[in-house]
């Protein structure tokens, strides 16, 4: 069963979509929640093709779009809502993340028997894998954690650099999108948020307190987040399982649009990890 652009709706705050991928069999699976990057969103390049991988490996998938990622229930991919975009920040990623976890979690919904609540791990991707390593070094509901080319450190990230003293005074400051050559604001609270909230999204603390599974996925070569990131993480926590990927990039082998019926041979490489490592 696939359910695409479902709506969490909530008093006063934007609306969450997601998508859910399972088999409809009325027995527990474990529940598989996935974050997406920076400038990303949940139908970005091969994604559908990966969460059909898990619905078809007998797990529950999940995929949603943070809500101030810039689209909307009406346009859920890409980048519709520029002035939403501006008012992101990572707290709010993360208490998204807690939401929807929360909902999927929660008696009395129609999928409640499909679920396992023993049995949940969060993939990131990304920005995304910040968001996760952080939400999983504070909630014990979450029992393994898989990252896919995840950041390291938020405070260096082009989200919050730069000069400040400029982003202060004009109230915003843009980053060019590569593909859809929009300008993406970034409004000043974007730091403010980040300053205020710093001892809980440094990622380095939440790496070294996790105690659970950790397994990290990175391309050796990749050119938007280098893998030394990889290797910091392992390094705070020794734990964790460093997968190192070669010949490949950010997104192992994908791009957007993503227009073949299967998925590129790395994606589909580390997606059989993953799932091997969900099943172990």
């Amino acid at each position: 069963m696939i359910l695409k652009n479902q709506i969490l709706s909530r008093a006063g705050q934007k609306p969450i979509i997601f998508d859910l991928f399972y088999k409809k069999t009325k027995k527990p699976k474990p529940l598989i929640i996935f974050c997406h990057g920076y400038k990303g969103f949940k139908d970005w390049g091969a994604w559908n093709l990966m969460a059909k991988a898990f619905m078809n490996a007998d797990l529950f998938f999940v995929k949603l779009n943070f809500s101030h990622n810039g689209g909307t229930v009406e346009n859920p991919i890409d980048f519709s809502d520029l002035e939403a975009f501006a008012e992101n920040n990572y707290t709010k990623e993360i208490a998204d993340l807690d939401v929807i976890l929360t909902h999927c979690l929660s008696e009395g919904t129609n999928f409640t028997m499909e679920i396992d609540p023993t049995n949940v791990t969060v993939i990131g991707h990304s920005r995304g894998g910040g968001i996760a390593i952080i939400k999983a070094s504070e909630d014990s509901r979450i029992t393994k954690l898989i990252t896919l080319a995840s950041v390291c450190d938020f405070a260096k990230r082009t989200a919050i650099s730069g000069d400040l003293d400029a982003w202060k005074k004009e109230g915003v400051k843009y980053v060019l999108n590569g593909r859809t050559k929009q300008q993406m604001p970034h409004n000043y609270q974007f730091y403010e948020d980040f300053k205020a909230h710093e001892t809980r999204l440094n990622i380095e603390q939440a790496e070294k307190s996790l105690v659970i599974p950790h397994a990290i996925i990175h391309a050796i070569d990749d050119p938007s987040v280098n893998y030394k990131e990889a290797k910091l993480l392992k390094q705070w926590n020794p734990k964790a399982t460093l997968i190192s990927v070669e010949n490949s990039d950010h997104v192992f082998g994908a791009k957007h649009p993503w227009h073949d019926e299967r998925m590129p041979p790395v994606l589909k490489q580390i997606t059989k990890m993953a799932l091997s490592l969900i099943k172990d």
